[in-house]
């Protein structure tokens, strides 16, 4: 009895409405808000992903184009001289009494010198 009462209640409503010239939704309220959360998405991936991605592959391709002799600098304050370069870490010399270190390439923070400048 009680769903009669509701499906009664929502004729008269819907009927009132479009007897008194309710207007139809606009495109705005309809796609509003996918239109603004696109934009949104948008404007976060050229704002700090693609930017992030840049230096990443800049960040690789320094990595990847490492010689021995490149005066460089650890993401720990380090600073040595490449001696020999391995697959996945380098052995540089540090201080004035040579004294080696086995590191990560990924540890490598930048190249202060490179031997082709030289």
């Amino acid at each position: 009895m009680n769903l009669f009462f509701l499906t009664e209640a929502t004729t008269l409503l819907n009927d009132a409405a479009t007897t008194t010239g309710a207007a139809e939704p606009t495109f705005f309220s309809k796609y509003g808000m996918i239109i603004f959360l696109v934009i949104l998405f948008a404007a976060m991936y050229f704002l700090m992903i693609r930017p992030q991605k840049k230096q990443q592959k800049k960040d690789a391709e320094m990595r990847n184009n490492l010689s021995v002799g490149d005066d460089i600098i650890t993401i720990g304050g380090i600073m040595g001289k490449i001696v020999t370069i391995k697959e996945d870490s380098v052995i540089i010399e540090t201080g004035s009494d040579k004294s080696k270190m086995r590191i990560l390439r990924s540890a490598i923070s930048r190249v202060e010198s490179n031997n082709a400048q030289k």
